[in-house]
């Protein structure tokens, strides 16, 4: 294998570890949620505004990350994002009572915790998003961004299995500490073994230009992205945040049915994010970039819709988690061609548009928290600016 062929499959390998992370962080606490609604008495919408803490900051930091990123690389972004992770993760084990619910209150003390965590984790997808940019060619974009992906719904799946295990021992503090020093470690190995750029590549150099903000927010394919996966994301965070409770407290199930149901679902999501990745730059050379970006989103969340509303009107326990696994997986498969459409519609501004799927889709989860183009140049002589603005 070519030295720079292996050296992008490391950098791939690292990306989904880190996505894998991020989403372990960001999900355990609603796996967490059913026991510390017990243990502190909260209501569902308490809890529901602890989710929503995360989420709130984690929106309005997204476009600040991604200059962020601009000023430090993604290889410096990641670290502090992971290594803030990690300090906030395991922080939150002490939120509540004993701990910092006994000077703030317990639900203030969750919601400061979680801010928290979201202002660190903002800038995870609009660095990884400059990784995909700095290291991958454009007809491999949307399937890495598709592991990418995939590593999100690994770290969803692993979520109540993890805590299960964890919290039998050491109980929802012990697994929030686990988590933490494992999210410490990969930290400190991308540190260790990434760069910005690949060896031959001099764009590291550049300086970025100012930010075309007025071009961006008069792109009419990139503000339809948004509204589009707005509604994606309102549609999935209902999942990520609300599904362990459903099984768990509205159809009565046990601990460990709830946590094997969960984890089917984000099986799903695991499989399908590549599948749609892959499928969308497969097929840019018998319709087009823009028509393959198109295809799959479309009869993606076509499907998905049609499964959800089936599955939301049956009422067997197998037939609803099948028809309601097949929903989100083939929501999910959109997310590739999503995010690889937002490169594509940037043109010369086409690393500045590649968070864009993320400013919107925290700002609908935030809600759903709640109970409830022309081709892009060269890296090379782009001299574009990191991602900024979100989808």
């Amino acid at each position: 294998m070519p030295l720079k062929t292996a050296s992008r499959v490391w950098i791939v390998i690292l990306l989904v570890l880190l996505s894998v992370m991020t989403y372990l962080d960001r999900i355990l606490i609603s796996i967490a949620g059913p026991g510390i609604m017990r243990e502190f008495s909260l209501s569902a919408t308490q809890m529901g505004l602890c989710y929503t803490a995360y989420l709130t900051a984690y929106a309005l930091v997204m476009i600040p990350g991604g200059s962020l990123t601009d000023r430090l690389g993604p290889r410096v972004t990641l670290t502090m994002m992971a290594l803030g992770s990690a300090l906030f993760t395991g922080l939150t084990a002490l939120a509540g009572k004993p701990g910092l619910g006994s000077l703030t209150g317990v639900i203030p003390s969750f919601v400061i915790v979680r801010m928290a965590m979201g202002i660190c984790a903002a800038p995870t997808y609009p660095a990884i998003a400059r990784m995909n940019a700095n290291w991958m060619p454009v007809s491999e974009r949307a399937r890495v961004w598709g592991w990418v992906a995939c590593g999100a719904g690994i770290g969803g799946a692993c979520s109540p299995l993890f805590f299960s295990r964890i919290s039998a021992s050491w109980g929802w503090r012990g697994a929030f500490c686990v988590a933490a020093g494992a999210s410490a470690v990969l930290g400190l190995i991308w540190f260790r073994f990434v760069r910005d750029y690949p060896a031959e590549d001099t764009a590291g150099t550049d300086l970025p230009p100012a930010t075309p903000w007025k071009e961006l927010l008069t792109n009419r394919d990139l503000m339809l992205l948004t509204a589009g996966y707005f509604t994606v994301n309102y549609f999935e965070y209902i999942f990520f945040f609300w599904l362990y409770y459903y099984f768990g407290q509205i159809r009565h199930m046990g601990e460990n049915e709830s946590a094997i149901y969960t984890t089917l679902m984000w099986i799903s999501w695991v499989i399908m994010t590549p599948v749609g990745g892959w499928v969308s730059d497969r097929l840019m050379t018998q319709y087009g970039r823009n028509g393959a970006r198109r295809l799959v989103i479309i009869t993606g969340l076509t499907l998905s819709v049609i499964l959800v509303y089936i599955g939301t009107n049956v009422t067997g326990t197998f037939a609803t988690v099948a028809l309601l696994c097949l929903s989100l997986g083939f929501a999910s498969s959109s997310d590739g061609p999503y995010w690889a459409a937002a490169i594509d519609a940037g043109g010369q501004a086409f690393v500045v548009t590649q968070d864009a799927p993320e400013p919107s889709g925290g700002a609908c989860g935030t809600s759903s928290a709640k109970p409830t183009g022309s081709p892009p140049p060269s890296r090379r002589s782009s001299g574009a600016t990191s991602p900024r603005w979100g989808i």
